[in-house]
Parts: C-alpha cells; sequence; structure tokens
C-alpha cells in the first residue's frame, strides 16, 4: 500500500510516565507506548482521509482496517456486520477480580469500544498531499481519525494485553444519517459480542488539544425528521381571492411553529424545530399560485417527553393554521436518532480515565451537551456506556493579543476540515485506557 506523505514531525516519547508533542502532555505508560507508532497511525489515517466513502459504502476502508487488525495481532476479526461494519476481539488474561466474578455469572467480561468509519457528500477544499481523491467525498467529521486511534489502541491492547475479559473494537459504517448503529444492533452484534458495556468519541475542534469533554447525562440530542404538506387551491395570482394560497399558509406555519418551543416546552428543557426548506410553485410562473406546498425541518430534543409534546403540538398547530385559510396540512413526523445519554457508572469510569491522561485541570466533566445527534445513540439504548468529546483545534496567537485558529480549528463539515494527527496516540490512549480500568487485572 503506497501511503500519502505525510510531514517529518514524529511523536518523540520522552523517557518516565509522560510524554509530550509541542503543546500536548499526557501520562501514562499506554500513551507512551501509542507514542512510538505514531507516525505510523498518521500515514494510516491520511491515507483513509484520501480515500473517503459513504455510509455502508466503505469497502476499502473496512479492508484497510481489517488488514491492519490482523497486523496488529488482535485475536478475532470479524467482516461483513451491517454490510461494511468490521469488529475485532482482543482477549486479555484470565485472572483477577472482575475476571472471576464474571465468570460466576457465565459471562466471560466484555468491553466495547466504538468508532466511526464513513465520510460526507461534499467537496474538499483543502490542498495538502492527502486530500481526498474523490470528487464530491470528503472525511469533513473526522471519522478516518476515530478509526485509526481505535487501530491504535488495538494494537497497544494486542501487544500488552493488561486487562482481564475481552476487548471488542466496534469500526461501525454509516453514521453519517445512515443510522449504521441501528443497523449493526440489528444484525446482531451484541449477541455476537455481548459486552457489559461500550464507549465512543467524537473529537471537538471547539475543544484545545490535550483537552476531553463529557456530561454525565445527555451528550448529543435526538434528530427527528419533519415534513408539513399542505393542501391549498392553485389559481391566478391576479385573481389571488379564488384561490387558498398554500404558500401565505407555509409562511403563517413557519411563524406559528416557532412559539411551540417558546411557549409550551419548559424553560429548563431544551428542544430546537428548524424548518430548512420549502418547495412550492413554480420560479418561471411568477403568477400562478401554486394547489400545494411542502416544508421540511428537524427537531432536537434531549426527553422523550419533550419530543412527544413537540410532535403532538407540530400536528395541532399545523393543522389548526392551515384550517384557518380554508386549507389542510399534514405532518409526518418521523424519529430518526434517539438522545445520546451517558449512563452513570460508565460516565463516573471515563472521567478517571480522563484524569488521568491528561490530568483533571484539562477535563470538562460538564460540557455542554450539543443539539446535534449520534446514532451511537442506538447502542446505549441497548448496552450502558459514555461518549467523550476530544479537543483537537489548536489556538494560536494572532500578535494583536488574540488567537487565530491553527490546526485541526476548522469546525465538523467545514469544506477546509481536516483532523488533527497531533491528538491520535492521545485518542488511541483514553480508549486503551477506559478497557485497562474496565476489566483490571486486580
Amino acid at each position: 500500500m503506497r501511503y500519502p506523505v505525510i510531514d517529518d514531525n514524529p511523536l518523540q516519547p520522552l523517557s518516565g510516565a509522560s510524554s509530550r508533542l509541542p503543546g500536548l502532555r499526557a501520562n501514562g505508560r499506554a500513551f507512551s507506548h501509542i507514542a512510538l507508532f505514531h507516525r505510523e497511525l498518521t500515514a494510516f489515517r491520511r491515507d483513509l482521509h484520501a480515500h473517503p466513502e459513504l455510509g455502508f459504502e466503505e469497502v476499502y476502508t473496512s479492508s484497510r482496517v481489517a488488514h491492519a487488525l490482523k497486523l496488529c495481532g488482535v485475536d478475532e476479526v470479524h467482516t461483513g456486520i451491517a454490510k461494511t461494519g468490521v469488529v475485532a476481539v482482543i482477549r486479555g488474561q484470565k485472572t483477577g477480580t472482575a475476571f472471576k466474578t464474571a465468570l460466576t455469572s457465565r459471562l466471560r467480561p466484555m468491553v466495547g469500544l466504538r468508532a466511526d468509519m464513513d465520510a460526507l457528500p461534499m467537496t474538499e477544499h483543502n490542498e495538502f498531499g492527502w486530500k481526498s481523491a474523490k470528487a464530491g467525498l470528503m472525511h469533513g467529521c473526522g471519522h478516518d481519525g476515530h478509526t485509526a486511534m481505535l487501530v491504535g489502541a488495538a494494537r497497544y491492547l494486542a501487544e500488552t494485553r493488561r486487562f482481564a475479559g475481552d476487548a471488542v473494537l466496534v469500526f461501525q459504517p454509516a453514521e453519517e444519517g445512515r443510522g449504521g448503529a441501528d443497523a449493526m444492533v440489528k444484525d446482531g452484534l451484541f449477541e455476537r459480542f455481548p459486552v457489559q458495556s461500550i464507549y465512543a468519541m467524537h473529537n471537538w475542534p471547539a475543544m484545545p488539544p490535550g483537552t476531553i469533554g463529557i456530561n454525565p447525562g445527555p451528550m448529543m440530542a435526538a434528530a427527528d425528521r419533519i415534513t408539513i404538506e399542505i393542501t391549498g387551491k392553485g389559481g391566478h395570482g391576479a385573481h389571488a381571492y379564488l384561490t387558498v394560497d398554500p404558500v401565505l399558509v407555509a409562511a403563517h406555519i413557519i411563524t406559528a411553529v416557532q412559539s411551540i418551543v417558546s411557549r409550551n416546552v419548559r424553560a429548563m428543557s431544551s428542544a430546537v424545530i428548524s424548518l430548512c426548506a420549502m418547495r412550492a410553485g413554480d420560479l418561471n410562473a411568477m403568477s400562478v399560485v401554486p394547489g400545494n406546498a411542502t416544508l421540511v425541518g428537524t427537531v432536537r430534543t434531549f426527553k422523550p417527553e419533550v419530543q412527544v409534546l413537540v410532535e403532538r403540538r407540530l400536528r395541532e398547530l399545523c393543522s389548526a393554521v392551515a384550517q384557518g385559510f380554508g386549507a389542510t396540512a399534514t405532518v409526518t413526523y418521523e424519529r430518526l436518532y434517539p438522545a445520546t445519554i451517558n449512563s452513570p457508572a460508565e460516565y463516573t469510569l471515563a472521567v478517571a480515565v480522563a484524569d488521568q491522561l491528561v490530568g483533571p485541570e484539562n477535563v470538562e466533566r460538564h460540557l455542554e451537551p450539543s443539539m446535534g445527534a449520534e446514532d451511537f445513540s442506538f447502542m446505549l439504548k441497548v448496552k450502558p456506556g459514555a461518549y467523550l468529546r476530544l479537543g483537537q483545534g489548536e489556538q494560536l496567537p494572532d500578535g494583536k493579543g488574540g488567537t487565530v485558529g491553527g490546526v485541526g480549528s476548522h469546525f465538523l463539515h467545514h469544506s477546509c476540515y481536516d483532523f488533527n494527527d497531533q491528538v491520535l496516540p492521545l485518542g488511541s490512549a483514553l480508549f486503551a485506557g477506559i478497557v485497562e480500568r474496565a476489566l483490571p487485572l486486580a
């Protein structure tokens, strides 16, 4: 395999318990160990970046992952789960209190780690040597980095095996809007690999390298799709009194819907309703009142009861507004992704690992939840677990007393986004540390 050209800037481990890259310091043997093959992880990540693939089409990516895992010395590699998903199993030592306790219940202790692999249908505007080789496709969210970090954790765990039980590494397809996590669950992921808990992380350009964020409850919102079909009566724009104008109805619905959150949802709860697209009439027919109009948007909530409330009020309000103008409105409400909510014990474990790795002062324990969505939530509906943020956005002095964004600072889904390779060993060590703490030898 011919790798893309990478910068000659290997991560040099220091002696003792700490290693550092300029601007980044972390503690522990896992980080020091993984730092030794930082250049290989960087080359692997950039190769994935240069060959982006959409959800359920990650043929090249999954083959590279499977090959890398075999080179890492994992015990099992399973492919074809949810079409392009890959799962690796690494067996630790048969010792320790947790191992013996689990065997009494006939369940071998298992912990899952998950990384997403898919790219986005967008055009990349970077010019570096590993930019996307595929027009209209781009790793604009850092899933190439997540995959590389989990491969790094696989290599470390396979080489050291300082844990009691099994580490199950899940490389998931189709996170970006196609429900790959749900597909893996439905394809028997947890029946085949009955983990007791599962963890995932996502890079976060809004946080600097060397920092980690997490929340004891909601991390990401539920994402729902709404489609509002308005039916009126078309006609001539010069004789509008003979029509029931669906464009006018749509305008009133757009305005009225904004009252749902402000007047129906408790101030201490969170919800967002965004109507983001409208289709009505023909731009070439300036004097024709159409007979129909369609609005499409999204609803974001954290609590199931708020989700139910918003859906009910949308149906009532849209129908009532349309009826007031002599039209009808039908709401189709599709629940796409549930909310991503960390479970208490797994949150506590993840915080302890993060504290040890980067120091408590660099861990945000109550990170503000995002109204974005994440399909890892489907796995958390079945198994307890935790979802973390890994800082990656450099901020450099601008010479005027302020800062300017450096490597990794473009936000997710930006056409100039790139994963910050500086944090690869840190993310790998965080993954590995979770396994070692969840499955202790003693």
